[in-house]
């Protein structure tokens, strides 16, 4: 497939996008299964949620666009997950396996924001503010859903994995 412009480009991310968010709705129920630290079990619970939003939101997004919301395979997602899930099936103790989910969830949330973030810039650039907001709130919950991570694995997790 051959992009001729940043419009096609924001198109073919915003399927990326909508793939992973897929994809990701699929691991975080597995992922809050597995995680023992009530906090950390509560965040993926919460993320599963917003994740569907993200959903919402890019398929609103689509929308603005005049396109129809199509999913195009994310790989480095599938990538990801299939790291998760190698991650999960190792034999740990559970405060070293919520060490190894928190990683895990981190480098979809690096993920997730980078690709955010580039769609939120691509949008401005080409004029469609309404659609920079709208990822832009996403980009946001992504931001903050790696802080808390962060916070959970300073604050308890990974003292607890020593």
């Amino acid at each position: 497939m051959q992009l001729n412009s940043l419009q096609e480009a924001l198109v073919t991310e915003m399927k990326d996008l909508l793939s992973a968010e897929q994809q990701l709705s699929e691991a975080l129920p597995l992922m809050a299964q597995k995680a023992s630290n009530p906090e950390l079990k509560q965040g993926f619970t919460l993320h599963l949620e917003q994740t569907r939003n993200h959903i919402s939101r890019l398929e609103q997004g689509f929308s603005l666009l005049g396109e129809a919301p199509e999913a195009q395979t994310c790989k480095a997602m599938k990538g990801l997950v299939a790291e998760g899930q190698e991650l999960m099936s190792e034999d740990a103790t559970s405060d070293v396996m919520d060490a190894l989910l928190i990683a895990a969830a981190q480098k979809v949330e690096h993920y997730e924001i980078a690709s955010y973030g580039t769609v939120c810039t691509w949008a401005k650039q080409l004029g469609h503010t309404d659609l920079k907001d709208l990822l832009g709130q996403t980009l946001a919950e992504e931001e903050e859903t790696d802080q808390k991570l962060t916070r959970i694995a300073e604050q308890s997790v990974n003292a607890s994995a020593v």
